[in-house]
């Protein structure tokens, strides 16, 4: 497979928590998915399930890596941004970090 990538996710950046003018909702996080700059783009990724993989410092079950798990939920205004909820809420450190979006649940 030469040139051809093998990943099976896509790549999303944490922008920040839904928030109104003054309060912010830790519930629901904002993602930029890699490539999506429209609405009409984002819809593919509705339902898809997302994954925030991060590296602690204690083993458990032996390996250092963690990951919290989350689904897109909708779209957020009209540049391809979309909320995505998560099993527990994102810690704000993460805030610019990135996650995976896997191609699964898939409707085509």
């Amino acid at each position: 497979m030469a040139g051809q990538s093998s990943r099976l996710y896509s790549k999303g950046r944490v922008l920040g928590y839904e928030r109104a003018k003054r309060a912010q909702n830790p519930n629901t996080s904002l993602i930029q998915v890699e490539g999506v700059q429209t609405t009409k783009d984002a819809q593919f990724y509705l339902g898809k399930r997302i994954a925030y993989v991060y590296r602690a410092q204690r083993e458990v079950n032996g390996s250092k890596v963690r990951v919290i798990w989350g689904r897109i939920a909708r779209t957020h205004g009209s540049n391809g941004v979309v909320k995505a909820r998560f099993r527990k809420n994102l810690p704000p450190k993460v805030f610019g970090a990135s996650v995976r979006i896997m191609l699964y649940p898939s409707n085509i």
